[in-house]
């Protein structure tokens, strides 16, 4: 069952060598409510992964306070949430296992959040069929090759598994690091629109980081812009729902004073 998110007053500090401290979140803010779709863009250094590791739990702030629901999950770490926060990566091996096979990842990630049943029991024949069935709408042929080791899949087809795996649990909350980012741009295409497919399916809470400004005007309820740690402008309804990709770039460089990257608009 998707949830809010509630952000108060998080302020997250790095320290670098030599003892120089440097904000990587200053006091940010932020309500998501639930089944909300949101995209994050921003300049490198802006917050958008320390935005995402705070909601993850693997960065704890500072100072602030984070809910999930009505639940507070400040101090909480990311293996405790697992059970209502579920994240994609930017490189699919970090969320997928080598050595096992598709069906393997699979049922470990239904397993998510739950005590541990014996391994065998985790992939027999009702399961297999259940596996086959979910595959089988994504395309790929995975639900023929469920016998295969994930590290002999394209780096498409273990992203697209990633995602799946994600879902699987239906969690309250899911949060998509550039997740195509390292695809080239046709299988990057394929695995945002079945992305998109999966969130609006499930009406998932749902915060994606992106470099991709055509994905970032494409996709989602709300479009945020970050800059030095904090949120400089929140696009919603109707606004985000007109955006395109040069009117979001012309609307990011207003935000920035126009510091864009090739990289962000590259994407």
């Amino acid at each position: 069952m998707s949830e809010s998110i509630e952000l108060a007053n998080i302020s997250v500090y790095f320290s670098r060598a030599g003892g120089d401290v440097v904000p990587a979140l200053r006091r940010l803010s932020l309500s998501v409510e639930p089944s909300e779709y949101v995209t994050v863009v921003g300049p490198n250094g802006a917050g958008k992964s320390t935005l995402i590791n705070v909601l993850a739990g693997s960065v704890i702030p500072q100072e602030g306070e984070v809910f999930i629901g009505n639940r507070r999950v400040t101090d909480m770490p990311d293996f405790r949430r697992s059970r209502w926060v579920s994240r994609v990566f930017q490189d699919p091996t970090q969320a997928t296992c080598d050595a096992l096979s598709v069906k393997e990842n699979l049922s470990l990630a239904l397993m998510r959040g739950r005590g541990r049943s014996p391994f065998r029991l985790a992939v027999d024949r009702r399961r297999t069929r259940q596996f086959q069935e979910l595959l089988a709408v994504y395309g790929r042929n995975l639900e023929n090759r469920l016998d295969q080791e994930v590290g002999r899949l394209s780096g498409g087809e273990r992203q697209l598994l990633a995602v799946i795996m994600g879902v699987m649990q239906e969690p309250s909350v899911l949060l998509l690091d550039e997740h195509t980012s390292a695809l080239d741009p046709h299988i990057g295409a394929l695995v945002m629109r079945l992305t998109d497919e999966l969130v609006r399916k499930q009406g998932l809470t749902t915060i994606m980081v992106t470099h991709n400004m055509r994905y970032a005007a494409q996709f989602g309820d709300r479009l945020l812009i970050m800059s030095g740690g904090v949120i400089v402008d929140d696009i919603r309804a109707d606004e985000k729902r007109g955006l395109t990709e040069d009117s979001l770039i012309r609307r990011f460089r207003e935000a920035l004073a126009g510091e864009l990257t090739d990289r962000l608009i590259g994407g």
